[in-house]
């Protein structure tokens, strides 16, 4: 089984910006904690992280014919992207949205996700296992 764990923006400066909200972890240690979770349920897993929304959707479209699942924290762009919401819906793979934050406790423009419209599952506010967990989801789904 293949999946694609997607990232959005500044998902790259985690243990950088703003430690209180998103925690000390590195990119790179999530990554790692993504890579080893999937090597232990003999899955390949591929990580994509981009600040730049069109190459998010075309990420989402190569995935096309080649995963059977993704995880997608859109960041920034849950809140602003119809394209990443279309691409989702183009392609067709189960999705599951993950945010490290507790969303629906933060601003009121964070209560906005297009994402969520297509996506099975939503986890929020439990850091980076988050996406252990969204794995999980997509592998209950898938079997």
């Amino acid at each position: 089984m293949k999946i694609l764990v997607i990232n959005g923006p500044n998902i790259n400066m985690l243990g950088i910006r703003e430690p209180g909200i998103y925690g000390n972890e590195t990119y790179k240690d999530l990554v790692e904690k993504i890579e080893d979770y999937a090597k232990k349920n003999w899955l390949e897993v591929k990580c994509f992280q981009s600040n730049h929304e069109g190459a998010i959707v075309d990420e989402i479209q190569n995935a096309y014919g080649s995963f059977d699942g993704i995880v997608i924290n859109p960041a920034a762009y849950t809140h602003t992207s119809v394209a990443i919401l279309d691409a989702l819906k183009a392609v067709s793979i189960p999705a599951v949205e993950v945010h490290i934050s507790e969303v629906s406790q933060r601003e009121a423009f964070r209560q906005i996700s297009y994402v969520r419209e297509y996506a099975f599952k939503t986890i929020t506010g439990h850091g980076t296992d988050g996406y252990l967990e969204a794995i999980d989801a997509l592998l209950e789904r898938l079997r």
